[in-house]
């Protein structure tokens, strides 16, 4: 028997460096498989332009057409091209995802350090979230369009406002338990102005679960994007979306089943690989949710 243990290795601190991958690999595979497919699905989107094709080219004699050297996927019921409609539809939902996951943490943040922090404001901004937790975002996209038109913009904030207050409940209860900690007491004591106090003691807090709430918002923004679409309440229906291409191929699932597959199983590994790296941002971040499994 050894008088010292093994030490222990934790999550890196210090910023992720190439030598560290390998760690990062074994301990935690979820991000690594999570973020490696994501990031290979954001770049497979950003060059779509070099090699899917047109996506919006109508030719009424390839209708409905079987995979084929010119046409990977098939062609729809007006003869576009499904493979660069499937590949530029990735570009609408990741977007879309992607902006929604990043203006609900922004806006979460700052409304939720506000809150838990000065607590005068806290059952004010509160009553507000409960209100707009209340709406659900099909009837939100429904009102908003009815009043803009249908539009990318427009569906980013009706996909955005109904997800915040989960966000800024996430931070408020953050900054509510980090507030009375003795660092942060002292920093008060010292003369410390607020917009000090939130920056250097309290935001660092928040970074981790918002992090990994803003996983869960992002494939949660894309299957409502999906969701919406095909309602017919999202982006217009010449741009290629997952969504509206289920939709509008949905009656010639018999005839030319790759309409619908296609981006239906785009839309799930998406949605997988945002989930994937969820998961592993709430192992890396909290280790002892990695051994309760």
């Amino acid at each position: 028997m050894t008088l010292f243990s093994a030490p222990i290795q934790t999550v890196p601190t210090d910023r992720l460096r190439i030598s560290d991958v390998p760690w990062l690999a074994r301990r935690h595979p979820l991000v690594l498989a999570g973020g490696g497919l994501l990031a290979l699905l954001i770049i497979l989107a950003l060059a779509a332009p070099l090699y899917a094709g047109d996506p919006v080219n109508i030719d009424t004699f390839k209708r409905l057409q079987p995979p084929s050297a010119e046409m990977w996927f098939g062609s729809d019921n007006l003869g576009r091209d499904v493979f660069a409609r499937t590949t530029f539809g990735a570009q609408i939902s990741l977007m879309v995802g992607l902006t929604s996951a990043a203006a609900a943490a922004l806006g979460g943040v700052l409304i939720g350090v506000i809150a838990g922090y000065i607590r005068s404001f806290d059952n004010i901004v509160m009553r507000i979230m409960d209100g707009l937790m209340s709406i659900p975002t099909i009837l939100l996209a429904l009102a908003l369009i009815s009043l803009t038109g249908p539009g990318i913009g427009i569906l980013i904030v009706a996909i955005t406002i109904p997800q915040m207050p989960s966000v800024t409940r996430l931070v408020r209860s953050v900054v509510l338990s980090v507030r009375e900690r003795p660092y942060v007491e002292a920093a008060v004591c010292g003369g410390a102005r607020l917009p000090r106090v939130l920056w250097r003691h309290i935001l660092p807090s928040t970074l981790a679960p918002l992090m990994v709430q803003s996983a869960n918002v992002c494939a949660d923004a894309i299957l409502t994007e999906a969701g919406l679409s095909f309602l017919g309440v999202g982006v217009p229906p010449e741009i290629p979306s997952w969504g509206n291409m289920i939709s509008s191929s949905r009656l010639y699932l018999s005839i030319a089943p790759l309409t619908v597959f296609a981006p239906g199983i785009c839309l799930a590994v998406t949605v997988l690989a945002v989930n994937l790296l969820g998961d592993g941002l709430r192992d890396l971040f909290d280790p002892r949710a990695k051994r309760r499994r």
